[in-house]
């Protein structure tokens, strides 16, 4: 036991908090950040005990690998005289167990923490790790919702683990009974009948829990009982509960279905994912007591429910097609139809939709995705059709967006902003825009757009030209960027976002303004995390409608147009919609007349580090799929460090892995955005970009985590660190001038003031230096499209190309035999050259196919590194199918409001 004021580490022990067969658990602060704390240690007369300390460390594992608003957030690991310890998130409130104490809870609650609590196991089966031990007394209950407690029995999906003698007490509070020792793993009373009987645990193991706990919420009873642990294992085998309707008559007739299905003894017979009991539990609290359709039936039927539901979804499509033609040939009367109609459209290649928006007219929708060769294009899809054409020339697009005469799209692609005929054609150039977020373009034939992620709001002629600034970042009320103008009907006001990305959760000043190109004032309209869109489409109102995304959801408010302001209150329109909190965009539009798309909230950016050899072959994993971006690997080939996001808050923090495998050890934790690690040539320390001042700046710190941060260089430019040169002496960084595109600067050792290396018309990027720091590898678009070029370093000298047909991302073997880099479709590329008096290179030959995760936001920089030999890859892979979700398109969405 220990004693208040005892340190682990940084930590000081206040108080106990509780303590079970598994761990001990205190009260705690955290002396660097000062926030009180819980630590979960392994009891000192356990310590020896392999078993228990493997469950221990498995634990960490688990929690390490889940962020979830409705999982307990894992701090830290540690180890000190002996004593190992898991850091995690203080919780106030009460279990769930404490709660059903009182008795059953309302249907309403039933709901809502039921949804939670299928979220976070939905989340965690994605990453691969079943719970084994879902009952009350891991549920707590907070002001904010649930939190999914210990993880101490989690195990990844098929593993092969032999039944163990291991005790199966998590941990939890004196005062409750403890499980037995026993064979199984889990506490009886909630356990499978696959578990009891000691066969491998998957996802419908804790689906069957999750019933369990329902029941019990719903009835204040449990489901399965008996007087002794025998009659309890052979009611569970064996019996059936007593229907919830029998026991609680109001509770809602489907919620009885649900929790049958959850119970079935075969799991083949259960829901079959989390995801899918969490729909339903939503479904329920919108319809009620509405008669629930058949529950599934097991795997068995899965493939045919897939097959029925894409069958359904071209149907709808088709005739959704018809019923827009017919529209059209009625004279543009879309307002025939009397209600709401969906429709789906799917995206080629099944791939993950990165920005979608919707013609003016209503006719065409265009959206950015994947061809056949991995590369990211834009492509075009008439409303009254079912096939979608591609558009050539728009390799590595983003954030389309139509002309007032819905003829021709502008995008942003290769650090320029251009504009392309929807009918296909050459895209022309416009103007630069290095790291864009958005645009808008007005009948005057004036393009608004934010060329860079930390800048204001730019201006330029549809035609080309200079872009100029109108509107300016107030650093004092902590603005860090203007993005995603929209231009209202008049063509002269506009709206636009306010964001923050250093300060944590909201600041006073973040969200929706408005103004005219013809007036400094601004206005603020709304408080709001996400791009917005205007409809001339009345929805309550007499000028129109505001759409934008708040907590996961579409809303629409009446908007005036003349008093720039909303009026009235939010009106939900759709639920559960795609959103991006690096970029802090959600994945909707709205046409001028009554079409809305969106895309349902799928896994988003989610990614595995994949180990490759030469010829493509998978060697190994690192970690678990994630929001993760940057690995770069330690000079000595024994750590990763990589920057993680998290889905919920959006905050990205910096990471270590040892390379071998294991549990990721944070390595920064301040609320602001931490991104893109570097390691010193001899791995002791590490420097990244934080934006903790509301712009990004570079900091370093010791590689083991000791120490404080020091903040090297702060400015106004956005910054991110790229290399460092292999005596030490330099570090080289990419930073942004939003009139005019990506330069390369070198910051010499002991120095404030950084130096230029490379300042261009057009954009450099990417740089990285030679094994003998007299060379530097770089990105440029000076030709139209990024290429890789070799510089000498510090210069002066020419330039020599090594790619062919575009490339971005290089790397150097570390004996400077060979550069590589990633071609637009995405092929690891290899060049031989030779670095002595001078520099010659060969002819680039492809590896192997990738499929790296594609770019999300400004902070993914690299989605690779090599290993000093040149024979392996750690690359960031996008795990497929898991991102797409095809894109649902709403007719006629204002018909609920008149009536």
């Amino acid at each position: 036991m220990l004693t208040p004021g005892t340190r682990l580490g940084p930590y000081e022990i206040l108080s106990p908090l509780g303590a079970g067969g598994m761990g001990e658990v205190y009260k705690a602060k955290d002396t660097r950040l000062g926030r009180d704390v819980a630590i979960k240690v392994l009891p000192t007369h356990l310590i020896d005990d392999p078993d228990m300390k493997a469950r221990f460390e498995r634990e960490a594992r688990a929690i390490s690998q889940l962020t979830h608003a409705h999982i307990c957030t894992l701090y830290d690991v540690g180890s000190e005289g002996g004593v190992e310890y898991l850091v995690m998130e203080l919780l106030e409130g009460q279990t769930l167990a404490d709660r059903l104490e009182k008795g059953p809870l309302p249907t309403e609650q039933i709901l809502k923490y039921g949804v939670e609590i299928a979220d976070a196991l939905d989340r965690a089966h994605r990453a691969g790790i079943v719970h084994r031990d879902l009952k009350p007394g891991n549920v707590m209950l907070t002001k904010s919702g649930v939190k999914l407690l210990d993880f101490g029995l989690a195990k990844a999906v098929g593993a092969n683990e032999p039944p163990s003698e291991l005790s199966s007490l998590p941990t939890q509070a004196p005062s409750r009974p403890l499980t037995e020792k026993g064979t199984v793993m889990g506490t009886f009373q909630y356990m499978a009948p696959e578990q009891l009987e000691g066969k491998d645990a998957d996802a419908r193991t804790d689906i069957f829990a999750f019933g369990c706990l329902l029941y019990e919420m719903a009835t204040g009873q449990k489901a399965f009982t008996g007087s002794t642990q025998a009659s309890l294992v052979s009611s569970i085998l064996r019996d059936e509960p007593k229907p919830i309707s029998a026991v609680a008559p109001l509770a809602p007739a489907a919620l009885d279905r649900l929790v049958k299905s959850c119970l079935a003894k075969d799991p083949e017979d259960r829901w079959q994912n989390a995801r899918d009991v969490r729909n339903e539990l939503t479904w329920i609290g919108q319809t009620g007591s509405q008669p629930l359709p058949a529950a599934p039936a097991g795997a068995a039927r899965k493939k045919n429910r897939e097959r029925l539901a894409w069958v359904a979804a071209i149907a709808a499509a088709a005739v959704a097609a018809v019923a827009i033609a017919a529209a059209r040939r009625l004279g543009n009367r879309i307002t025939e139809l009397d209600r709401p109609t969906v429709a789906s459209v799917v995206a080629p290649q099944k791939t993950a939709v990165r920005g979608v928006a919707l013609s003016p007219d209503g006719r065409r929708l265009v959206f950015v995705a994947r061809d056949s060769s991995g590369a990211s294009i834009l492509w075009i899809r008439s409303l009254s059709s079912l096939t979608v054409q591609p558009l050539s020339g728009t390799e590595s697009s983003s954030f389309p967006f139509w002309s007032p005469d819905s003829r021709l799209i502008g995008f942003f692609a290769d650090g320029k902003l251009k504009r392309i005929d929807a009918s296909g054609g050459p895209p022309q150039v416009i103007c630069d825009a290095p790291e864009a977020r958005g645009g808008s373009w007005s009948p005057d034939g004036v393009i608004l757009f934010a060329p860079a992620v930390d800048g204001p709001i730019f201006r330029v002629s549809a035609s080309g030209g200079v872009p100029s600034p109108v509107t300016k970042l107030d650093r004092a009320r902590g603005e860090s960027s203007h993005r995603f103008p929209f231009f209202l009907p008049d063509g002269r006001h506009f709206l636009y976002l306010v964001a923050n990305f250093g300060a944590p959760g909201d600041f006073p000043g973040m969200g929706i303004y408005a103004r005219s190109l013809a007036s400094e004032k601004e206005q603020r309209v709304s408080p709001a995390h996400s791009a917005m869109a205007f409809a001339s489409s009345s929805f309550g109102g007499r000028e129109g409608s505001l759409v934008f995304w708040k907590d996961g959801n579409l809303f629409a408010q009446p908007f005036d147009t003349k008093a720039l302001r909303v009026t009235g209150e939010p009106a939900p329109l759709v639920e559960d919609v795609q959103y991006f909190p690096q970029t802090q965009s959600a994945l909707f539009s709205v046409s001028g007349n009554r079409e809305l798309v969106y895309q349902p909230r799928a896994a988003s950016g989610v990614s595995q580090l994949v180990w490759f050899d030469r010829s493509g072959r998978t060697i190994g994993t690192l970690g678990t799929p994630a929001n993760q971006a940057n690995p770069r690997i330690s000079p000595d080939g024994k750590r990763v460090a990589l920057d993680i996001t998290d889905p919920q808050s959006g905050n990205t923090d910096i990471w270590i892995y040892e390379a071998a495998g294991g549990v990721p050890t944070r390595f920064t934790s301040d609320p602001a955005l931490e991104s893109a690690p570097i390691w010193s040539p001899d791995g002791k320390r590490v420097v990244f970009q934080s934006l903790r001042r509301s712009h990004p700046d570079l900091y370093e710190k010791a590689s083991d985590g000791s120490g404080s941060e020091e903040l090297l260089l702060v400015s106004e430019r956005t910054k991110y660190p790229t290399d460092w040169s292999p005596d030490g002496r330099n570090l080289l960084f990419r930073a942004i001038d939003a009139k005019t595109n990506f330069e390369l600067w070198v910051l010499p050792a002991g120095s404030r003031d950084p130096v230029s290396y490379l300042k261009a018309a057009f954009g450099v990027s990417h740089g990285q230096f030679s094994p003998d720091g007299r060379w530097v590898a770089y990105a440029s678009n000076e030709s139209g499209k990024w290429e890789i070029y070799v510089a000498p370093f510090p210069g002066p000298g020419g330039d020599w190309k090594v790619s062919s047909a575009g490339g971005a991302e290089p790397r150097w073997r570390r004996d400077g035999k060979e550069i590589f880099y990633l071609a637009p479709d995405g092929k690891m590329m290899a060049v031989p050259v030779v670095v002595e008096s001078s520099f010659e290179a060969g002819t680039a030959a492809p590896l192997f196919q990738t499929r790296r995760r594609e770019r999300i936001s400004a902070t993914d920089l690299f989605s690779y590194d090599v290993s000093a030999d040149g024979q392996r890859f750690l690359v960031n892979t996008d795990v497929g199918e898991v991102a797409s979700s095809p894109l649902n398109l709403l007719l006629n969405w204002t018909a609920d409001s008149k009536r």
